[in-house]
């Protein structure tokens, strides 16, 4: 009988041939062979039992080490510039999980974080990491994540997902719960594959705690789209570090009269304005109007950790309770937030424009300014119609009537240049001490937010064309004219309201303007506002310039928001380099210029993310807000038709409910996705985008953020219900199916009575 290796010396040879485990592997080369094999297997089991190695497909290895090829899953670049990355199939002590340093060659493609990997792995057992991987292939995307409520079972439990659209439930096994418990908002993932039949599984991977706790609902939509919301310690720590910008070569603007209009309740002031007559006896009638922007690339500069942070989030993202900023407060609510009275760093552009507002000439300048006043827009309207507050009042005949001068020859030049006019009111959610929601209304709109628009629009024109001129790498604001698709959608809509949109011409904006001003102070006005957005493509930011449609402009960048957004930081950096200021540490580096077409693109992604973030928690905020008025009566109009319902906008807060297309009676509608229509087969009846209708309020499930209505009334006509399938097919000369079902019964009971009477 050979003799049988001991537990200690099986281990080490593991340790040494990590490639050769299984049962045959350990066999040969302990040289047993045969019945010897029955008390080998004795003792891997031994070992398994004892939790040292684990049983994998008839292969036996060290849980405490990772098999030469694993399955990885990236994490973020480090400060280093380093890409780690995590095992996803660690059995061992979870505080002694290695680190894995991924090595990437040349030709490789490159990995973010999150993206899964099958890969190589080289122990080497550093101090900092334990393992170095090489890629062998992309193993796809990440497993479909979901968020939902935990419902605990005898045998785990199921997740209902909080997506709306979702239709189904998810199951999750007992030992994949994570000890989340009944009633729990939690964040799961798919495991293993979807199945075709029953319902997908799932484990959970974090626990988020009370759904219905206050402030909850931006932190569902934070996680649901996966937008950071901690900031690393080195970032906060590099803030924290920060000082406040001297003058050193720098213009001094502090005696200018520069405010700062905002909301009331804006988080941060990142330009001012100022304008006053031009003196230059060639441009009689014309003004000088200064835009002055928080000088951001002063603090964070390429490649530094802030820069990478900002550059992972893209742009703040703003809810109704918080807002999860793309720089950390120690910047974006003091070192550059332009404070009443407070010297800031800025750089400013000194515009001069004719009486008829068409600029004639520009310049930047790298300055230090001081505000003179932090205005909200209420204040600068109501000085101007002659109720200054106490702040506003001194400073109306220098600042303020100065700015509405300017104003007026810019509107002016907007008249002749035809950008876009749509008129959609925005909502605003308030919220109580509780987190619930107070109020829903609508945001007034003065000329304050115009003339404001109008200054930073012409900023940034600015920007674009002093950067293209000079022939800098930076990021133009691109919006494309829509297709034809979409135009010959917003045509039908306009016909089906009995207004025209001209067919046969090279569109421009004009065009669209003339429609919205046929549907103004009509009842169709808020459908074709809503119709002409949709018609709209998404603008995106862009290396190239393909001109901005909606603003009528050949030229546009973003330049006035550098706190919120980084393609404004990036404009800024090229203006740094393009005028050559300072020692050249806060231009735009090489490296960023080579890969301006993959942040161009990453920075586009993220503020679609932020986009959809915000439009879902005010969805569910709606719904919360919905869900005490359970089988209220609300007037609205049909803003959607689809094969599956109606989508219907209330009047009083501008919410969106579904009304499903079960709830409109018995008789089948004939979906028309062209004409956007449903037409009932027996009543005929017609429903399509635009008309008034009254619903009731049947389900808001805050959760979700879904709204469930049933149509009451359409076009002050109580909505008719088509006749029952029985009667349908009786019209036809058909007995219902029942009465056929149970006459053919009734025939065979006869038959089999007489066969029996026959026998």
């Amino acid at each position: 009988m050979a003799r049988i290796p001991t537990k200690d010396e099986i281990l080490a040879w593991i340790s040494d041939n990590p490639t050769q485990t299984s049962k045959r592997d350990i066999a040969r080369a302990f040289g047993i062979k045969g019945a010897d094999r029955i008390p080998l297997k004795a003792v891997l089991r031994g070992l398994e039992a004892d939790g040292v190695l684990e049983k994998r497909r008839k292969t036996y290895r060290d849980p405490d080490r990772l098999p030469p090829v694993s399955v990885l899953e990236m994490l973020a670049v480090n400060s280093d510039g380093d890409m780690f990355a995590k095992p996803l199939e660690w059995e061992g002590d979870s505080d002694a999980m290695p680190r894995v340093l991924y090595i990437p060659r040349p030709a490789e493609p490159a990995l973010g974080a999150g993206d899964r990997i099958l890969a190589r792995l080289t122990h080497v057992g550093l101090d900092d990491y334990t393992y170095e991987a090489r890629l062998i292939r992309r193993i796809g995307t990440n497993p479909r994540r979901l968020l939902g409520i935990f419902r605990a079972g005898a045998e785990g439990g199921r997740i209902v997902p909080i997506d709306k659209k979702a239709d189904r439930e998810w199951i999750v096994q007992a030992g994949a719960t994570q000890g989340a418990k009944d009633g729990e908002l939690v964040e799961a993932e798919q495991s293993g594959p979807r199945a075709r039949m029953g319902l997908p599984q799932a484990r959970i991977v974090a626990r988020l705690g009370d759904p219905s706790a206050p402030r909850a609902v931006s932190l569902i939509a934070i996680h649901e789209h996966g937008i950071p919301d901690a900031f690393p310690d080195a970032v906060l720590e590099e803030a924290d570090r920060a000082k406040p910008a001297g003058l050193g070569g720098r213009e001094d603007l502090r005696d200018l009269l520069l405010v700062t209009i905002d909301p009331a309740d804006a988080r941060d002031h990142d330009d001012a304005v100022l304008a006053h007559p031009d003196e230059d006896p060639d441009n009689p009638g014309g003004h000088v109007i200064w835009v002055a922007i928080a000088d951001v690339a002063h603090y964070v500069t390429p490649g530094s950790d802030l820069d990478r942070e900002a550059r992972k989030r893209g742009n703040s993202t703003y809810f109704p309770d918080r807002v999860v900023p793309m720089l950390p407060d120690r910047l974006s609510g003091d070192l550059c937030s332009l404070h009443e009275g407070v010297p800031r760093p800025c750089i400013a552009v000194r515009m001069r424009i004719t009486a008829e507002g068409e600029k004639i000439a520009h310049r930047f300048v790298r300055g230090m300014m001081r505000s003179a006043a932090s205005l909200t827009y209420e204040e600068a309207q109501s000085a101007i119609d002659g109720t200054p507050s106490d702040r506003a009042g001194p400073l109306l005949d220098p600042v303020i009537r100065p700015l509405y001068a300017a104003y007026a020859a810019l509107k002016t030049a907007r008249g002749r240049r035809q950008p876009l006019e749509l008129d959609l009111p925005e909502r605003r959610i308030e919220l109580s001490e509780d987190g619930k929601v107070s109020s829903v209304a609508f945001r007034p709109r003065f000329d304050a937010h115009r003339l404001i628009e109008e200054c930073m629009v012409l900023a940034n024109v600015c920007a674009a064309e002093t950067l293209g001129a000079k022939k800098r790498p930076f990021l133009y604001r691109v919006h494309e004219e829509p297709s034809v698709e979409k135009l010959d959608a917003l045509r039908e809509t306009a016909q089906a309201a009995g207004l025209t949109l001209a067919k046969g011409q090279v569109l421009q904006t004009r065009h669209l303007n003339r429609l919205l001003e046929q549907a103004a102070d009509t009842a169709e006005a808020e459908l074709i506002n809503l119709s002409t957005l949709r018609s709209m493509t998404q603008a995106y930011y862009s290396p190239e310039n393909f001109s901005h449609f909606g603003l009528a402009l050949r030229q546009y960048a973003h330049f006035t928001s550098p706190i919120r957004r980084y393609a404004d930081l990036i404009v800024h950096r090229a203006l740094v380099s393009a005028h050559r200021w300072g020692d050249g540490r806060d231009g735009l580096s090489a490296e960023e210029a080579d890969q301006i077409e993959a942040t161009a693109k990453h920075i586009s992604d993220t503020e679609r993310r932020s986009m959809l973030a915000e439009r879902d928690t005010n969805d569910r905020y709606l719904a919360a807000y919905l869900s005490e008025r359970i089988g209220d009566e609300m007037a609205g109009r049909i803003s959607g038709v689809t094969r599956f319902g109606l989508f219907v906008k209330l009047d009083e807060n501008g919410a969106d409910g579904l009304v499903p297309i079960r709830s409109l009676g018995s008789e089948f509608f004939h979906h028309d996705a062209q004409a956007q229509t449903l037409m009932g087969s027996d009543t005929g009846l017609t429903l399509g985008l635009g008309q008034v209708v009254t619903v009731k309020l049947a389900e808001a499930a805050p959760v979700t953020g879904g709204v469930i209505l049933e149509l009451l009334e359409v076009d002050g006509a109580v909505m008719p219900r088509g006749p029952s399938r029985g009667a349908r097919a009786g019209r036809k000369g058909k007995p219902p199916r029942r009465k056929a079902g149970k006459a053919k019964a009734k025939a065979a009971k006869t038959k089999r009575k007489v066969a029996r009477t026959r026998r």
